[in-house]
């Protein structure tokens, strides 16, 4: 005999709690998780060029991201601070909801030694990465293929625990030999991959835009849409962490 103070109502009350609860966790665990994304470039340009659209689709669905810049787009050395690639660097962010950060080297003056190395690791390591975009270790630019390096061993030093993914750039020859492993489809975020280069106003956006949309185009046909970017994941970095 069921004892008298536990009533059909107080049942139902806690079948309806547990019920809810149960939603409520199930909720939860289907809740997408916030990521911290870090994409690293050469220059002011680089990021937006090589995965603008990547970048775009992963602040459109609530991701923090970060481009950090090796330098600040000067011939000079060292540099002076703000200058017209700064500006239009920090326009070009705030278009793709992204902040910019600058790693302190100079344009054409890239260095890759062990002060250098602990420096850039530094910079990784306040920012606490999900996932890792960064340049072909074999582009054509030296400062592409500097700050390839230093991104390397700051995700080797760390222990490998987040995604770690190159992307490629076509100024006619920056990225060869590049076989995809993924692809993102940024046909939606095109426009403002667009936007975001031609923020860069100095550095001919008329002629790069054109050789990058052939890039974009071409993937695109490669895995089934009017408009992609590929990124070859390395074969140790955790995966499906591409938006």
């Amino acid at each position: 005999m069921i004892a008298s103070w536990i009533t059909r109502r107080s049942l139902l009350r806690s079948a309806a709690s547990l019920s809810a609860s149960a939603a409520l966790g199930f909720q939860d665990a289907k809740a997408p998780r916030r990521l911290k994304v870090v994409v690293t470039g050469g220059h002011p340009g680089d990021p937006e060029y090589g995965c603008g659209g990547t970048i775009a689709r992963y602040s459109d669905q609530g991701h923090e991201v970060v481009l950090l810049y090796l330098n600040r787009g000067e011939k000079s050395c060292p540099e002076t601070g703000m200058n017209v690639r700064v500006a239009e660097a920090m326009r070009a962010c705030e278009i793709l909801k992204a902040r910019p950060l600058f790693a302190a080297q100079c344009d054409g003056h890239a260095v890759v030694d062990q002060a250098h190395y602990e420096a850039f690791r530094s910079l990784i390591q306040a920012e606490r990465p999900d996932v890792l975009l960064t340049h072909w270790p074999i582009d054509g630019h030296a400062d592409h293929r500097a700050i390839s390096m230093l991104a390397y061993d700051a995700w080797l030093k760390m222990g490998k625990k987040f995604g770690f993914y190159y992307y490629e750039v076509s100024s006619g020859e920056d990225t060869l030999m590049f076989a995809p492993t993924d692809f993102v489809d940024i046909t939606l975020s095109e426009t403002r991959k667009h936007a975001a280069c031609y923020a860069h106003a100095s550095q001919s956006p008329d002629k790069f835009y054109a050789l990058q949309s052939q890039v974009t185009r071409f993937r695109g046909v490669e895995s089934g849409h009017l408009h992609a970017e590929a990124f070859v994941r390395h074969v140790q970095s955790p995966g499906s962490l591409l938006p």
